[in-house]
């Protein structure tokens, strides 16, 4: 087999779906097969309109009709046509089966010197283009071509990875187009997007150990910190920081939970996720990038106490009051105790133990002593605010979560304290049902109910009014 490909100089490629491939040149004759835009067959004659051919992916001879299929020298000198097909088919929705067979074909006709990374760059996006189509076509309806098309693509050694999140399977390229990218010669633009590709959020997979999502995130992080962006469009360099906040933020979460790496660590990546967020261009931001924007901003937003991370809590002394203690648990796990001047660590007034990042430095304690709010990070992209209050019977606590949907993106965090003892500010942003949702709420401190909302502060006038001025100078939901 290997023999008799190597000795191919002219192939046949099906550019119409559905071809048939028959048993004798006519058309009433039986079907042996239905082929597929991409198949490459193997020319043995001709006979009036139809080609006898060699199907070696399904081990099937037969005949097909010439108009449906697209005869193509494989040597050297015809290696320039098959780029400029390759490119003429790179941003044709649709033709990803065909644009992978050409591909394919011109890696078989080309010198080894003449390859660099274009002919790869036009081959993952094919894949990565043929494989959103098949995760979107699958999430509303069965696709028979696209299956096809899988399948072609799957013959010329085209992998695809499936990724379980929330119930729904989807599909994602493993990106071998890419790394080559970024191994050969290429432009700027091309390693760039080769970067993005290999960096994507909805292509990790959920079922990575701590280790290996580590280990990942670290590998994101260098492949987006080796482009070159002093001259990629305005565009494309707000797409690199998107991603970059994004994978930063993930990695700060992941250092807080390393306390061998220390708070050093923890605040560099914080940082640097907020920094990405910071340097977008918003006046050069796409339209289309503006869901991007918002999965970007809710990342960094989740994880936005780690360039505060704090130092190991001692004992408070009586003449700080109400606040909190943290204390190792189980493995893996952190307590937090509520004190004031008259319960320590020993005889705290509550006590709540989370596998969840504790951010210390985010405890805040009502100015009359009423209540105490600290964040705390059970997932790299989701944060919560626990609520200590106290109730005639003692403290008590409540979790309120970003949304009540399944933990996916989001974050709710302490934004003021209203005069009194009945009322408080928070801010909320979170992805909820595939829609990004911001709302900045005046909350009822006994029972936590959102009593008026506003998508920005300054329509919602009591917390224009009281909102605190530290949560304002740190919180990336005002931008």
């Amino acid at each position: 087999m290997t023999m008799l490909a190597a000795a191919l100089t002219v192939i046949a490629i099906v550019t119409q779906d559905q071809a048939g491939l028959r048993a004798a040149p006519r058309e009433s004759a039986a079907q042996h097969a239905v082929l597929w835009q991409g198949d490459s067959l193997e020319i043995r004659g001709t006979k009036g309109d139809y080609l006898q051919v060699y199907d070696h992916r399904r081990e099937r001879a037969g005949y097909v009709r010439a108009s449906q299929v697209r005869p193509q020298s494989l040597k050297p000198e015809n290696a320039p046509e098959l780029l400029a097909v390759v490119r003429f088919l790179r941003d044709t929705p649709g033709a990803e089966a065909l644009g992978i067979s050409y591909a394919a074909a011109y890696l078989k006709a080309a010198p080894a010197a003449a390859i660099d990374g274009e002919v790869f760059d036009a081959l993952g996006t094919f894949a990565e283009r043929l494989a959103r189509s098949a995760s979107s076509r699958r999430a509303k309806r069965p696709d028979s071509a696209v299956g096809e098309h899988l399948e072609v693509a799957a013959a010329y050694g085209v992998t695809m990875v499936s990724v379980e999140r929330d119930d729904q399977v989807q599909l994602c390229y493993d990106g071998d187009a890419f790394r080559r990218v970024l191994a050969l010669p290429a432009s700027d633009l091309q390693k760039a997007l080769a970067a993005l590709a290999l960096t994507r959020h909805d292509c990790v997979s959920p079922r990575l150990t701590p280790v290996e999502r580590f280990a990942l995130d670290n590998w994101r992080a260098e492949v987006l910190d080796r482009i070159e962006t002093s001259q990629l469009p305005d565009v494309l360099k707000n797409r690199l920081h998107l991603r970059k906040a994004g994978v930063w933020a993930s990695l700060a979460w992941q250092r807080a939970r390393r306390s061998e790496l220390g708070t050093a660590a923890v605040a560099e990546a914080g940082n640097r996720a907020v920094n990405e967020l910071a340097a977008i261009n918003q006046h050069e931001l796409a339209e289309s990038d503006a869901a991007t924007y918002s999965d970007a901003a809710i990342r960094v937003g989740a994880s936005r106490w780690a360039t505060e991370p704090g130092l190991p809590l001692e004992p408070i002394k009586a003449s700080v009051g109400l606040g909190i203690v943290t204390t190792p648990g189980e493995p893996g796990e952190t307590c937090v105790h509520l004190v004031d001047a008259r319960h320590d660590v020993k005889n705290p007034l509550l006590k709540r133990c989370t596998y969840g990042i504790v951010w210390s430095a985010s405890a805040v304690a009502h100015p009359e002593g009423a209540a105490l709010t600290l964040a705390v990070q059970p997932l790299d992209t989701w944060r919560e605010m626990w609520v200590f209050r106290q109730e005639p019977t003692g403290w008590i606590l409540d979790v309120v979560p970003p949304a009540t949907d399944t933990p996916e993106l989001g974050y709710v965090e302490f934004a003021g304290w209203v005069p009194g003892r009945t009322k408080m500010l928070a801010a909320r942003e979170a992805k909820v049902d595939g829609r990004y949702k911001i709302s900045f709420e005046l909350l009822n401190l006994s029972s936590l109910e959102i009593e008026r909302w506003a998508d920005k502060p300054s329509s919602l006038s009591v917390f224009y009014r009281w909102q605190s001025p530290a949560w304002k100078a740190g919180t990336v939901s005002i931008r």
